[in-house]
């Protein structure tokens, strides 16, 4: 008598129909609150509604993602004081005309051991056919604090 298969177990990213682990189900969560709430703004109250949004974020933070990104909110409104805080997709991040440029993302929020800096299509980054849009960020050392400055102050254009 042949052997059946056992069906495969359902896991819950399987269970899913779009695909979406728990932690992407909840950054399309962030994302639909953060477009509500920006509705409601006006572009007098962007900048300060924004910065507060993604001071709550990284408050919410566990150690060491909440100094980073403490650091990094630092480094990039010193580099690019014309970036409007904001928070996307749950995570701090910096816009310019509206338009993401720059993200931390927490290694909590996705369960990595890194937390990444990042750049949008809309920065200005492009040298040549090749570039990177994204690092992996352990610790803030002064030589890495300096990149990602110029990096913003470039990306800002």
């Amino acid at each position: 008598m042949a052997e059946t298969a056992k069906p495969a177990r359902r896991t819950s990213r399987s269970a899913d129909p779009a695909g979406l682990s728990a932690e992407e189900k909840e950054a399309v969560r962030d994302l639909a609150r953060e477009r509500r709430a920006a509705k409601s703004r006006t572009p007098g109250n962007e900048r300060a509604d924004g910065e507060r949004d993604l001071l709550a974020k990284i408050a919410e933070l566990p150690e060491p993602d909440r100094t980073l990104a403490t650091r990094i909110h630092a480094l990039v409104m010193a580099a690019a004081p014309d970036l409007v805080p904001r928070t996307w997709y749950g995570m701090p991040a910096w816009s310019l005309a509206g338009k993401t440029i720059c993200f931390f993302q927490a290694a909590a929020k996705f369960k990595v051991r890194y937390a990444t800096f990042g750049f949008q299509p809309d920065a200005k980054l492009d040298a040549g056919p090749f570039w990177p849009t994204s690092f992996a960020l352990l610790e803030l050392t002064p030589a890495v604090e300096a990149e990602i400055a110029a990096l913003v102050r470039r990306a800002a254009g």
